[in-house]
């Protein structure tokens, strides 16, 4: 009886727990387990939405496909009314698989978007309207800054333009050190010293944010673990959408769903990732890197390099090859003549708003992250990489030297830059500017008279370009030259300086260089950028997309990063995006162009 009773109480609140949660139960003959159904609210004839599957990309959701098997999928994320960009994109039957559902990118923040999704279903035509909500988009706070989104000055866009997708990495001032207690000077040097995760986001031809990446997750902000330090600078995408990044100590792979290929960390011996992770043709990464307790030239004492090495990795993240650009440039590591007329306020990531004066050189300044000559100190400033395949070779941007081309057996090439301060060996390999009939220009030193020409001074990415010939005999390349130091010096008036972004056309036979394009020198002060920002071709729209990231850093306005898609062609203007923050000292460090069509296509 007392058992019956009992039997009756416990089912009553079931009973009452069932009625109060939702869930419908099924009766189940007495002797049998109980099994409850719960009721699921969809919105489609697919599953639930999740948002933020992998947790680091909010503003991505999938599609549960709840074992069913949707195909012809068209994903569209339809812009906000009055004018907002519309995401469209193509899902594979195998992106379908990987995630179990169908994959939703560029989504507002903040905002319930309307999400159409076309597909077929047992022979069926589909069509569903989601409404999916996302949180709003979040930033690092800090002493100075009110603001957590970029501000929009202004954002256009020409017909045929206005569906473009541009990823940002943008960085302000380190905020924590407390590990720098380890050195006598309280300095970090190298990525260390960038102790603040970068803000990594996509904006569309409006100025909106559709993607961020969560890179607080990968950070340390108590300081405490090195391997956790520094900042996500460069991104490059392989072939299938994913992307690749690094963080001085690590280098990562993720989708932009945000869903983990690998964490891998540096191999032994080697630190301070920083401005480059590049994919090769062969499915191996080029990083540029530094090297630890490295003997320095000419002397018993022992130092850790700074941004002057490049290896090269296999898809197991095994050490294949090392490009020691001390011993490359051998002597060249103490040429001085463009590091004497660098701005000292603005030099990459390291930014004193207080320094007055130009760099100098001194025989006896330390060891570290210190702009200088000599390995062991910021020598070379090598930010950015790219591959030649038609010899096996890669094109190394120098900021403080120039722009040199170097070959698996480790000897240059060529070099980009003024004919001066060279060693008289490396000064044979520097390229002679001519006209478009290739006659010899009139130049002399850091300057030339008479001519668009000019070299790129500070550069960051110089990659090779796909709008010029590529082949046994010519290289093209694309340079964001910022203009630091043109002419290795600083102009009488600082407002007169400017950036632009350059094309030459190379004769490695003959060793020339021709000037065949450039864009940005007519806007001066207001679209000049003493550090980072990059350019490189689209050869699907022939055109030129490009940042000019941190416009009016060096004066109290507001600092901005502005991008631009131009027709080489024709100068035509295609997109002007014209971003603010108050973050001071902010920079973004470089733009990528992201293709939604082939994001999803694995």
């Amino acid at each position: 009886m007392v058992k019956n009773v009992l039997r009756g109480v416990v089912s009553s609140a079931a009973l009452g727990a069932v009625l109060l949660t939702g869930i419908s139960a099924v009766y189940v003959p007495e002797g049998h387990a109980a099994v409850f159904e719960r009721k699921k609210e969809t919105q489609g004839e697919l599953g639930k939405v999740i948002v933020n599957p992998y947790k680091v990309a909010p503003l991505t959701a999938i599609i549960e496909r709840e074992g069913k098997d949707p195909k012809n999928i068209t994903v569209t994320v339809m812009g906000k009314p009055g004018g907002g960009v519309d995401i469209s994109y193509p899902v594979s039957e195998g992106a379908v698989l990987n995630h179990d559902g169908i994959p939703v990118f560029g989504l507002y923040d903040d905002y319930v978007n309307q999400v159409k999704v076309d597909y077929t279903l047992d022979g069926k035509k589909v069509s569903t309207i989601y409404k999916i909500r996302t949180n709003p988009f979040t930033a690092r706070m800090q002493e100075g800054r009110y603001e957590v989104k970029p501000k929009v000055d202004s954002a256009k866009a020409v017909k045929g333009f206005e569906g473009r997708l541009y990823m940002l990495t943008m960085m302000g001032n380190a905020d924590s050190k407390e590990w720098a207690w380890a050195r006598p000077d309280h300095k970090v040097h190298g990525a260390g010293e960038w102790l603040e995760p970068a803000e990594l986001y996509m904006v569309d031809t409006k100025g909106e944010i559709r993607w961020f990446f969560d890179s607080e997750q990968f950070y340390d902000k108590y300081g405490r673990s090195i391997d956790d330090q520094g900042r996500i600078m460069s991104m490059h995408q392989m072939p299938n959408g994913d992307l690749v990044f690094g963080m001085a100590q690590k280098y990562f792979r993720y989708t932009l769903m945000g869903e983990q290929a690998y964490v891998r960390k540096l191999p032994r011996g080697y630190i301070d990732l920083s401005h480059e992770v590049l994919p090769m043709p062969n499915g191996h990464m080029l990083l540029r890197v530094a090297k630890t307790n490295y003997n320095i030239p000419g002397t018993k004492e022992v130092a850790h390099t700074v941004r002057d090495h490049v290896i090269e990795v296999d898809d197991g993240g095994r050490v294949v090859e090392e490009w020691d650009l001390v011993s490359i440039m051998g002597k060249n590591q103490f040429r001085k003549d463009l590091i004497v007329g660098l701005d000292a306020r603005a030099v990459c990531l390291n930014i004193d708003m207080s320094a007055e004066h130009p760099v100098e050189v001194k025989e006896d300044i330390p060891f570290g992250d210190n702009t200088s000559t000599g390995a062991g100190r910021n020598w070379a400033h090598i930010n950015s990489i790219s591959y030649d395949k038609k010899d096996d070779s890669i094109i190394l941007s120098m900021r403080h030297q120039g722009i040199v081309k170097v070959g698996r057996d480790k000897q240059v090439k060529w070099i980009l830059a003024p004919n001066v301060g060279w060693t008289k060996d490396m000064s044979a390999k520097v390229l002679t500017p001519v006209d478009s009939k290739g006659n010899k220009l009139d130049c002399s030193g850091a300057t030339c008279n008479n001519t668009e020409f000019d070299w790129s001074f500070t550069q960051h990415t110089a990659w090779l370009s796909e709008r010029g010939e590529n082949n046994a005999r010519y290289a093209t390349i694309s340079v964001f030259d910022n203009g630091d130091g043109r002419g290795h010096e600083q102009p009488a008036i600082p407002r007169d300086k400017w950036s632009r972004a350059v094309e030459y056309k190379i004769d490695e036979k003959n060793m020339t260089v021709q000037q065949t394009w450039q864009f940005g020198k007519d806007r001066g002060w207001d679209w000049y950028s003493p550090v980072t920002s990059n350019v490189k071709y689209d050869p699907e729209k022939g055109t030129y997309w490009m940042l000019s990231g941190n416009v009016h850093l060096l004066s109290p306005e507001r600092t901005k990063g502005v991008i631009n898609e131009v027709d080489p062609k024709t100068g035509e203007v295609k997109v002007e995006i014209v971003l603010s923050n108050d973050k001071k000292p902010a920079v973004y460090y470089r733009s990528h162009l992201v293709k939604p069509e082939a994001l999803f296509q694995y």
